[in-house]
């Protein structure tokens, strides 16, 4: 392999980088890249099927295809102006003290034999393995390969997910009163040193008296939040007031609601979603489908159906909270019947999705967290006019053995979203759902 300088490393791609981000072998500057062979087999598996990774899979077979068109790619093809070479790499024999090491064959020990092959034949530059299995990437350190995770969808401050509600103690009382009587005031007669960001909450205290308060960016205002409730559900702390606000303002199209479990994030997007249900054609509530413990869905019994039954549980949880607030014969109760009789609302796998029209709807995107940044950004791209999205999740329950607390999709676009007008971000704090639940979560 020929490369303009010695300088430039050689990075050795693992299969589920490209599963998380089809792109992946534009994003390294001039660098060359080393493809095995074993990913291409491994790709193959993944071809067939509706869920996003089988779309990641095809999509990079279809970019390699226009790579390589019908010339022969035994000596590299270049990747464009100011980018590297793209190499397949067969299979290569391994060295004595792999072999030792890890006598099973499996594609990750053959991918380890092309860096060590690629770090001996190579000296003068330098090789590194990418890939976001943290297993693999120990295995390459321990003979002494370089190897790192795919970062270029990464967030670099992870704080601005894991924000607390701004309080603003000792507070005029007069400008309180004004906010009250007004109902919003110009950011700069509260003379608070903090410059928010777009639609942020916070509380602001004086003597006596507090108000809760959301910055308006586009008219660079402070606006006064009520406590309101939403299709019987009320709101119990500032936090979820703060959340009902914001997922019921159309000209917010896009939330992100984040906390630990019992902090009632799909709950609120649900009642706020039935209570605008005049304002939409349909609502869709959706969540990604992760097999836990090693048991692939196909294990479970029945149709497809009685497969994905389990998965989708907790979505109906929260749609039955919300039916029994009212007496079966409301007629609040059977307009969630009717709703869900004339499908306008539906709670599906996310795989189902695809495909169908997102305009003019409310569509609610549970477990986010398990999504990767590709599948958030390929997701929010569908929105068609009039169209309303909620994405929720729990930063610490990542239940993808790729994905960390960086490099979720949640946290990505709350990252790259953040300060847009369009867009707003609650992180709730207090579990509502027991005292048990909330110590659960506290202490174990």
């Amino acid at each position: 392999m020929v490369s303009k300088t010695s300088k430039s490393k050689i990075f050795i791609l693992d299969t589920n980088v490209i599963l998380h981000d089809h792109t992946c072998i534009y994003q390294f500057q001039d660098n060359d890249i080393i493809l095995p062979i074993t990913v291409l087999e491994e790709l193959d598996k993944f071809k067939r099927g509706n869920d996003l990774i089988n779309y990641q899979a095809r999509e990079f077979v279809r970019i390699l295809d226009e790579i390589v068109g019908d010339e022969l790619f035994n000596g590299g093809k270049s990747l464009g102006k100011g980018k590297g070479k793209l190499r397949i790499e067969t299979g290569k024999p391994a060295s004595e003290a792999l072999k030792a090491s890890f006598r099973e064959d499996i594609p990750d020990h053959r991918i380890l034999a092309i860096a060590e092959y690629m770090k001996l034949t190579y000296t003068k530059r330098k090789i590194i393995l990418v890939t976001k299995d943290i297993n693999l990437r120990m295995k390459a350190k321990s003979l002494g390969i370089p190897a790192e995770d795919y970062k270029t969808d990464q967030v670099t401050d992870e704080n601005v997910l894991d924000k607390t509600l701004k309080v603003f103690e000792n507070f005029d009382n007069n400008l309180i009163g004004s906010l009250y009587d007004q109902g919003s005031i110009e950011l700069g007669k509260l003379k608070i040193d903090l410059k928010p960001d777009a639609n942020e909450c916070f509380i602001l205290k004086g003597n006596g008296s507090s108000i809760l308060a959301r910055y308006d960016s586009k008219t660079d205002r402070v606006l006064r939040i009520e406590k309101k409730p939403a299709y019987g559900i009320k709101p119990r702390n500032a936090e979820q007031t703060f959340s009902l606000s914001v997922l019921m303002d159309p000209d917010i199209q896009l939330v992100a609601l984040t906390g630990k479990a019992g902090t009632g994030k799909t709950l609120l997007a649900l009642a706020a979603a039935i209570e605008m249900h005049k304002s939409f054609d349909q609502i869709l509530l959706a969540r990604p489908i992760v097999a836990l413990s090693n048991r692939d869905i196909g294990y479970l019994p029945g149709d497809a159906a009685d497969k994905i039954s389990p998965y989708m549980q907790p979505l109906f949880d929260n749609l039955s909270v919300i039916k029994h607030a009212f007496n079966p014969r409301s007629p609040e109760y059977m307009k969630i019947e009717e709703l869900q009789k004339e499908e306008r609302l539906i709670i599906t796998p996310l795989a189902y999705i695809r495909g169908r029209s997102l305009s003019n709807s409310f569509f609610i995107i549970d477990e986010a967290q398990n999504l990767t940044p590709h599948e958030v950004k390929t997701i929010i791209t569908r929105a068609g006019e009039g169209t309303k999205m909620v994405f929720t999740g729990d930063l610490q329950q990542i239940d993808s053995p790729y994905l960390d607390m960086k490099s979720n999709g949640l946290a990505y676009m709350t990252d790259r979203m953040r300060n847009q007008d369009l867009f707003a971000h609650i992180n709730l704090v207090k579990g509502e759902r027991s005292y048990l639940a909330e110590l659960a979560s506290d202490l174990l």
